[in-house]
């Protein structure tokens, strides 16, 4: 316990009273030895005892990769949603023995320098997870955007809205012109018009501005689908400003369940995705395991005042 430097797998060994080998068999968990409960046991509350770390860079020599798997997230894709996929991504993947790096901003050479030390399991990139084909729902599409996009405008229109605008970031994000293309099918679907699309930038009043330009041209539309709740937020300070009433001229719906729209005066009406879950379908998928088990809940709307 008092030496010096790193525990090895020697050090594991003698603690326990059995070989190297058996130690490597133990702690890589071989499915093609035999060790019995008892060495086992030994073997791990050893390592646990001495503090062992596993050696990344030979293991990654001997398996032909690391147990590191690499999420490369845009910074402006920071939101509920992230964070809980992130979550359940991260508690799923330390349940089968693998570690979460989660890299932020998407600058191609370095993050090849970072992929090229560690020989990741596996590279994701949030975000791509809601483009076409690649969306994280099952067969049924009850889940994932397409379904968050369907419930969205659906809410509109059963309160009767049927002039509705997209409320998009100001900035180039991955899912964006997604869930633009998912609301505007799910409009078509409903027999609506056409959806607008309306772009709200950051600045107060930057925003207030853009939102009076486009309402002094789209004087017919009375509901705002916002891409997520920030956006959302950013429609209602503009509204609020500008002197319109929320919900009773404009109604304005969010997209992600953050805290933030609760506290919101009107709080924010939102869709909610069951995140958490979804981050743990992709761990399993990208380690090769069975799926059926952390099973999304339903895309559902939360009922607030501001629809």
């Amino acid at each position: 316990m008092g030496r010096a430097g790193r525990v090895t797998l020697s050090d594991v060994a003698e603690a326990a009273g059995v070989s190297r080998a058996t130690v490597s068999f133990v702690l890589n968990d071989d499915p093609r030895q035999t060790i019995s409960a008892a060495t086992r046991e030994r073997v791990e509350d050893a390592a646990r005892s001495l503090g062992y770390v596993p050696h990344g860079i030979a293991r990654a020599l001997r398996e032909g990769s690391s147990r590191i798997v690499v999420l490369t997230a845009d910074r402006d894709l920071e939101s509920g949603f992230s964070r809980s996929y992130v979550r359940g991504l991260d508690e799923e993947l330390a349940e089968h023995g693998h570690l979460l790096l989660v890299r932020h901003g998407h600058a191609p050479e370095a993050t090849q320098q970072v992929l090229d030390t560690i020989v990741p399991r596996a590279v994701l990139r949030l975000g791509e997870a809601s483009v076409p084909g690649h969306e994280p729902v099952g067969q049924d599409g009850e889940n994932g955007f397409a379904a968050g996009a369907a419930l969205q405008i659906g809410h509109l229109a059963d309160r009767g809205h049927t002039r509705i605008a997209m409320a998009l970031p100001d900035h180039d994000v991955p899912p964006a012109e997604a869930r633009f293309g998912f609301a505007r099918e799910a409009a078509r679907r409903l027999g609506l018009p056409p959806l607008e699309r309306l772009v709200v930038p950051g600045p107060r009043e930057a925003g207030a501005a853009a939102v009076a330009e486009f309402l002094a041209s789209h004087a017919d539309v009375t509901a705002f689908a916002a891409f997520d709740d920030v956006i959302a937020l950013r429609s209602l300070a503009a509204l609020r400003d500008l002197g319109r009433r929320v919900p009773e001229d404009i109604a304005v719906i969010g997209f992600d369940e953050t805290e933030h729209g609760s506290l919101s005066s009107p709080a924010l009406t939102t869709v909610h995705l069951d995140a958490e879950a979804l981050g743990r379908v992709a761990a399993r998928k990208v380690l090769g395991i069975d799926t059926a088990g952390p099973a999304p809940a339903p895309a559902r709307i939360v009922v607030r005042a501001s629809v």
